[in-house]
């Protein structure tokens, strides 16, 4: 789909990036810009940079990049049409009717039809519980204390006991074959035939934070296994990157969100008050589903089942937790299993009073490892003072660590000052944690050549990143050179863009040259570019000196790339000329 330039610019300028990537991740305001832990790479100290007055973004640990719609892209895996589309939206711009191309029109098609048919299919299951067909599972739901309420504001359903029910209704409907398999709620077999995939189950339909049915999750009635199964991935649903009841829960005014492990544990929470609860979706807690959670609460609490699997699940959510600098907490269930168990049993504020309670991860994961050493035994004491030390040198804040020295010492009757200095020895050399920003960068490394050639281009890069810096050096730089004295093709377009925007309107801004360009490379390498701040201030005289050297050494290098390609005697005489010329220049700031 085709949208003019001045529309493009004019939605991009109608949505702040910083309130756009805001939405999705936790930012902090550091100097002239933002800063997070990168939401597309592991690390733990923040890389991500975005900058308000650019209006962009970049990542110096993994080196993804680029402007708003880049980000609603990579982040959303949206096409381009599709981001400006959001975007529009989001500003209230009206769009043009516009032709798609056959891929574009047949994506979008795609995705609209998915979303149509799970609402089909999850109104049709609420429509199964309400007749005789679901009179078990509406029993069922009863039983576990359920009213209708709640039935009806979750949109739980039934799948009936025939094998090719839901296929039929949706046949129906006007859905075809290839689509009922792509969605993932019909199967084709060659001897067997169509069969749903749901069936003689209840039905939890899982929607996302925009309240569109994105899948489903149902529980069998009866004996048979699996329990619980899952929608497949589609192109509307990812698992691993959604929550089950974040719809509801993004609309709380309880402090913090609650992870539970199953849909029954959301449900009954919320229809106890507990309306700030979620659960994942048939997997262990994801770096996805962190991501997610960060953009709506700074603090979490686990409330995972009391056995041996869900402490378990617990120790893998408080080290991914960790890694994003999310506080968790863990509330205490025992001696019920789930948090459905505890409330039916003692109540709302017995629960009230478990969240108050509820124990730091730190805390939890030492009083995990207190279990599996015998306290008497001086050996195995010793084993279990190590392993807080090195639990407690995970910890990067030098002031909330002292204070946890203090208190594990205090509880556990541990001297202070070797347990300090144990953290310390830890801390120093027993990192089990590598730097992923390094890791990131070393992987994005090409082959020698294509370092070589990075390396040639570098002094490139320097002078347009000073330009885009120091809007006062364009119009002295522009002087000894031209557009055409870049010798990368990327690059000669942007300094061409960026001395026709400064002789038109006296500046420039980053952002809207990026609409320029389309690819995701070509994104990471302009931000890199114009996002990188030197962090130094120097004299005029330092910087015209710097200037100067840069200007000469394109300036030569792009004359040398002219005599070798070419075999004009009087260019190759003014040529000669040119490089004489050369050095004269001086950048002037005084």
């Amino acid at each position: 789909m085709y949208y003019p330039d001045e529309l493009i610019e004019d939605i991009r300028s109608r949505n702040d990036i910083v309130d756009v990537i805001g939405s999705y991740v936790n930012l902090k305001h550091k100097g002239n810009s933002y800063t997070a832990c990168c939401p597309f790479h592991h690390e733990k100290t923040p890389s991500f940079h975005v900058s308000r007055e650019r209006q962009m973004y970049h990542c110096f640990g993994c080196g993804v990049g680029g402007n708003v719609y880049t980000f609603l892209m990579e982040h959303e895996n949206l096409t381009f049409p599709e981001a400006v589309e959001t975007l529009a939206e989001r500003a209230g711009v009206a769009l043009p009717e516009q032709s798609m191309s056959k891929e574009e029109r047949r994506r979008a098609d795609e995705r609209t039809r998915l979303k149509e048919m799970n609402k089909a299919a999850a109104g049709y299951f609420h429509y199964l519980l309400k007749t005789d067909h679901g009179s078990n599972a509406l029993e069922y739901l009863k039983k576990r204390g359920l009213s209708d309420d709640t039935i009806t504001k979750f949109g739980l359903g039934y799948s009936d006991k025939y094998r090719d029910d839901l296929y039929k209704y949706l046949k129906s409907k006007g859905y075809k074959d290839n689509e009922l398999k792509d969605s993932g709620l019909a199967m084709f077999n060659e001897k067997e035939g169509p069969s749903d995939r749901f069936w003689n189950r209840v039905m939890f339909p899982i929607i996302d934070p925009n309240n569109k049915v994105i899948g489903f999750g149902g529980r069998v009635m009866g004996d048979a296994k699996p329990k619980y199964i899952n929608s497949q991935d589609t192109i509307v649903f990812d698992k691993s990157r959604n929550l089950y009841g974040l719809n509801l829960a993004k609309k709380s005014k309880r402090r913090g969100i609650i992870f539970c492990e199953g849909y029954m544990d959301v449900i009954s929470m919320h229809q106890a008050g507990f309306d700030n609860a979620v659960a994942s979706l048939g997997t262990a807690l994801t770096v996805g589903q962190v991501n997610l959670i960060k953009r709506y609460t700074d603090r979490v609490f686990l409330a995972y089942d009391s056995d041996e699997a869900g402490t378990k699940a617990t120790l893998r959510a408080l080290e991914i937790m960790r890694e994003f600098e999310l506080p968790a907490r863990v509330i205490s269930l025992k001696p019920y299993k789930d948090p459905d168990e505890l409330i039916s049993t003692e109540g709302t504020e017995a629960f009230e009073k478990r969240i108050e309670e509820a124990k730091s991860g730190v805390m939890f994961e030492i009083g995990i490892l207190e279990h599996n050493y015998n306290q008497d035994d001086p050996q195995e004491r010793t084993e279990f003072q190590k392993e807080i030390a090195k639990c407690l040198s995970k910890i990067n804040d030098p002031l909330e660590r002292n204070n946890y020295i203090e208190s594990v010492a205090k509880l556990y009757n541990i001297e202070k000052e070797p347990l300090k200095e144990a953290v310390t020895v830890f801390g120093v050399s027993g990192k089990s944690n590598v730097d992923m920003s390094a890791f990131a960068d070393r992987t994005r490394r090409g082959s020698p050549e294509q370092e070589k050639k990075k390396e040639s281009l570098k002094t490139e890069r320097i002078l347009i990143t000073w330009l885009v810096n120091d809007n006062s050096l364009i119009q002295p730089v522009s002087e000894y050179l031209t557009p055409e004295d870049f010798v990368e093709d990327l690059y000669r377009d942007v300094v061409r863009m960026i001395y026709d925007s400064f002789d038109s309107t006296g500046k420039i801004e980053p952002a809207a040259i990026m609409d320029r360009y389309y690819s995701k490379e070509e994104h990471e390498e302009l931000s890199s570019i114009m996002q990188q701040d030197f962090g130094v201030e120097i004299s005029n005289e330092e910087k015209s000196g710097e200037i100067t050297n840069l200007v000469k050494r394109i300036k030569e290098k792009s004359i040398k790339y002219r005599m070798d390609n070419s075999i004009d005697l009087n260019e190759r005489s003014k040529l000669i000329e040119e490089k004489k010329a050369v050095g004269k220049i001086h950048i002037n700031l005084n």
